[in-house]
């Protein structure tokens, strides 16, 4: 077996309990260790995604027991992807938070970074869906105590409601994960694929109502409507720096839609015909139009880009949902776009946050206004998915996926329309933000509802690594539109995969590649 295929895991696992137990009480050394294990978390996953890009399926087996017995992590061409799309996300990020000081306005910060990370590369890898469940779990726990980081009343009442709302979708993954076992006697994902094709048609009626509840799990994760309540309040009141963490955590929704309904319930199903193109389309849609809708109405920056984040995935599953070779494509492309662009426009509007505050008025000219300003534009671009960055390219492969589809009309209408309102309402808040001057901003400012707990603007000094940071995602999107035919090429071959699960389910059950 591989061992490095587990040290995404075990790496976070280590190094967080290291920090909280030995360093924690002297900042400049957590931040070191926490740096440095993202920078070789990041390594080690550009190591496995360049062993899996020829199309080689990897298994660890725990404990050298063999799936279904024991509990496996495997890696493919899309858990290779996401794991060092997650690593790369992380480093600018974790910078950000050390430039801005943001780690130190609370307690462990650095420590719940690390188990964050362990959570989505463990539900990235994992070949088990109750082991999908325990990762969900540790993402929920981490994310918590990132959400409140700083504290505050507004801070703590989100993460109320972001927990509130995910102890529902556990609860409900645990009845779906009960179904599932009830009919077929196991959880290993290879042999679950395994045993629902043999299952007879007039045995499946249960097994349906399993695949239905684990649609809405995802569903919640994934924030689509009308399930997305808990996104807009949680992510614009934590702190905008694990907000652009949280960008990936909508995606692991994604993710797990992707696994199991290719792996498991395979579009071509008959147990689960018509289960993700009756529902998932329509929603995606409509989670689309209202993320657009509310970027046009968002009076304070942070819901700007919640809204945004809401409006991607809407996007993002709308390709999903096409089930097709190009759909899933187009999705995974427009995921890596995605991730960053929304992580991205996080951290800039933290930067306009700290000198202005959080509400979208015209007010005195800002420090850096004019670096801030062109940071700004470059991230509407990507959010709207103008050219010439990756947006417009993915959403230019969603809308040639969705020609041949039955809803292609409505695909491409909510898709250009919505493109228009995105557009629409960034213009908006960057005018007021960088153009207006307060006398021009008065009428205006005097509309926006007041928040008594809304905070005051930190001085934000000279510190240059936040903007190192913003640069750095920037660069992202500008190498992934440069290099937009290796990645659809590699996209391209990951849907092949993914469509064709035998690999998969033989390297699992066959004790895998070695």
């Amino acid at each position: 077996m591989n061992h490095l295929l587990i040290m995404p895991v075990i790496l976070p696992a280590i190094v967080a309990p290291f920090i909280i137990m030995v360093v924690r009480h002297h900042l400049d050394l957590t931040r070191i260790f926490s740096m440095a294990s993202t920078v070789l978390l990041a390594a080690v996953a550009l190591v496995l995604a360049a062993q899996a890009a020829d199309g080689t399926v990897m298994v660890y087996e725990l404990g050298d027991w063999p799936a279904p017995f024991g509990i496996v992590l495997v890696l493919d061409r899309l858990s290779a992807m996401m794991i060092v799309l997650t690593s790369l996300l992380a480093l600018p990020i974790l910078l950000y938070a050390i430039g801005s000081g943001w780690d130190a306005r609370g307690a462990n910060f650095h420590a719940l970074f690390q188990f964050q990370l362990m959570g989505i590369m463990g539900a990235f890898l994992t070949g088990d869906a109750f082991n999908l469940f325990v990762f969900f779990e540790v993402l929920l726990i981490a994310s918590y105590g990132l959400m409140i980081h700083a504290g505050g009343t507004r801070r703590f009442q989100a993460g109320v409601q972001y927990v509130v709302y995910n102890l529902l979708g556990s609860t409900l993954f645990l009845f779906a994960l009960g179904t599932l076992y009830s009919v077929t006697g196991t959880l290993n994902m290879a042999d679950l694929a395994v045993r629902v094709a043999e299952l007879p048609a007039e045995d499946t009626a249960l097994l349906r109502v399993g695949a239905v509840m684990l649609l809405l799990v995802f569903a919640i994760k994934a924030a689509v409507i009308p399930l997305h309540f808990w996104l807009p309040a949680s992510y614009a009141n934590a702190p905008l720096p694990v907000a652009a963490l949280f960008a990936i955590m909508t995606k692991v929704g994604a993710y797990a839609i992707l696994r199991m309904y290719t792996l498991v319930f395979g579009p071509d199903l008959a147990i689960t015909e018509g289960l993700t193109g009756a529902w998932l389309l329509p929603a995606a849609l409509v989670t689309l139009a209202i993320g657009a809708i509310g970027i046009l109405g968002s009076y304070r920056i942070g819901r700007l880009v919640a809204f945004g984040a809401i409006a991607s995935m809407g996007t993002l599953l709308t390709a999903i949902a096409l089930f097709t070779p190009a759909g899933i494509s187009a999705a995974l492309y427009y995921t890596l776009h995605s991730t960053l662009a929304t992580a991205f426009l996080f951290l800039v509007v933290d930067l306009v946050s700290e000198r202005q505050g959080i509400e979208i008025v015209a007010k005195k000219t800002m420090p850096q206004n004019g670096l801030i300003a062109a940071l700004f534009f470059a991230g509407a671009i990507a959010l709207a998915g103008m050219p010439p960055l990756s947006g417009f390219l993915g959403k230019l492969l969603i809308l040639d996926a969705a020609r041949a589809a039955p809803m292609g009309w409505w695909i491409w209408a909510v898709i250009l329309i919505g493109s228009l309102i995105t557009i629409l309402g960034m213009a908006r808040a960057g005018s007021l933000l960088f153009w207006k001057n307060p006398a021009e901003g008065d009428e205006i400012g005097d509309q926006a509802p007041q928040d008594a707990e809304a905070e005051p603007a930190a001085d934000p000094g000279t510190a240059a690594l936040p903007f190192v940071a913003c640069f750095a995602l920037l660069a992202g999107l500008i190498l992934l539109t440069v290099f937009a035919g290796p990645a659809n090429r590699y996209a391209e071959a990951t849907a092949a995969q993914l469509l064709a699960p035998e690999h998969y389910i033989n390297a699992v059950l066959g004790r895998g590649a070695e």
